[in-house]
């Protein structure tokens, strides 16, 4: 049984586990907010001069060649901006993930604890039913693990799709790019 400081302990655990997960999300979404800051910024200074030279423009081949240089450096910013987003926002689950673990160990171990003592205690001629407890915990244990290796080879998988993904577009950026300056020259 659980005495009364156990319980209190618990709690503190998990008070301290909630303010600590709410101190993440927050570190997070200032980091967020700070981007799009950056984002704002730098794209408000980069419509200003890109206007000032598309007034002293002369001809259309000219604003061409002004749309197309803008064309790839554009496109890696945007991937430059999700690669950012993305780091943000795996950095922070990453945080949430490692006090899941933590506390399902914790409850692991704890349960183990009362399982054993609970086996220990038994009356006899419970064997069976104390095998039979043993066996569902271990396969609850194995099934937890069988699912938290796949979530972690599924989050593998999804970023390395992510990178797969953020080269191509900007291999093609690069390669409309110049394809455009050839046809403008």
């Amino acid at each position: 049984m659980l005495t009364a400081d156990q319980v209190l302990d618990q709690q503190k655990n998990l008070q301290a586990s909630w303010f600590g997960l709410t101190a993440k999300a927050f570190e997070g979404y200032e980091k967020l907010v700070e981007l799009n800051l950056q984002v704002a910024k730098t794209a408000l200074g980069e419509a200003a001069e890109t206007a000032q030279q598309a007034i002293t423009v002369k001809d259309p081949q000219e604003l061409w060649a002004l749309q197309t240089a803008l064309l790839q450096p554009s496109a890696e910013k945007a991937v430059a901006y999700s690669r950012h987003l993305y780091d943000i926002a795996t950095s922070t689950s990453s945080e949430f993930v490692k006090l899941a673990e933590s506390q399902v160990a914790d409850a692991q171990v704890k349960f183990g604890a009362v399982v054993d003592n609970a086996t220990k205690n038994a009356p006899a001629g419970t064997e069976n039913a104390v095998a039979l407890v043993k066996s569902a915990v271990a396969a609850a244990n194995n099934a937890y693990e069988s699912l938290h290796k796949a979530a972690k080879q599924a989050t593998d998988i999804a970023e390395s799709n992510f990178n797969a993904v953020t080269s191509t577009a900007v291999k093609a950026t690069q390669t409309a790019t110049r394809s455009a300056k050839r046809a403008a020259a």
